[in-house]
């Protein structure tokens, strides 16, 4: 899942940075508004956090920007300011989170995770499809009763395609999702990365059904059955 983080304290964003990509997500920062605003409304991200008070433009009227302009990617704002009134102004916007400075990391990744469930099975924080099991706070998945181990990337990729079973998705929505903006990626990334789950989620288990599918000429999807 990709994040843009908007941060003009570079010590705080780049902390945050660290600590998102541990947890396997690909993650862009900008670090004043106008910036900000660009990337946003020009990449597709899963999810955007917002310091409040920001160079050029604030993060309150960076949220209101983009939802006149429908994006609804959901927003979580950061700020200093614990006042209830600052709190409404910032969900009137169109935020959908609100977290006072100084937090806990641990706080933030769970409102995050909350942020991003999805309608498809969630179990807590588990995305099931089919026989598979993804657990992804403590990173680890299943098919039936057998642990797989897959590499931070991989895990990032099938927690992408889980969570959007049945559509298919591009190479360039892949690598929009999945990998960093900036990350070198060679024209068959995808494909090597797909090649790389197959290997360790269908073709282990010939019984089951194949669950990662090619849609020629488009790109790929998951399928529950």
């Amino acid at each position: 899942m990709r994040i843009l983080i908007v941060e003009d304290d570079h010590k705080i964003a780049n902390a945050i940075k660290k600590g998102f990509e541990q947890e396997s997500f690909a993650v862009d920062v900008s670090y004043d508004g106008k910036d900000g605003l660009g990337s946003a409304s020009t990449f597709e991200y899963d999810l955007i956090i917002l310091d409040r008070m920001l160079p050029e433009v604030d993060g309150i009227e960076i949220c209101r920007i983009l939802r006149k302009k429908k994006n609804n990617t959901p927003v979580l704002i950061l700020t200093a300011k614990d006042k209830i009134g600052d709190r409404v102004d910032g969900l009137n916007a169109g935020a959908d989170d609100y977290l006072i400075k100084p937090f806990a990391f641990e706080e933030l990744l769970a409102r995050v995770r909350a942020l991003l469930r999805r309608p498809q099975k969630v179990i807590d924080n588990v995305i099931e499809v089919n026989d598979l099991s993804i657990d992804t706070v403590k990173f680890e998945v299943r098919r039936g009763k057998k642990a797989i181990a897959l590499s931070s990337k991989e895990f990032a990729l099938l927690e992408y395609l889980a969570r959007n079973t049945g559509r298919i998705l591009t190479k360039d929505n892949i690598i929009a999702h999945v990998w960093d903006y900036d990350a070198d990626i060679l024209p068959n990334t995808v494909e090597v990365y797909i090649g790389y789950l197959r290997n360790k989620i269908d073709k282990p288990f010939p019984k089951s059904p194949q669950l990662i599918k090619t849609a020629r000429g488009f790109g790929y999807k998951m399928t529950s059955a």
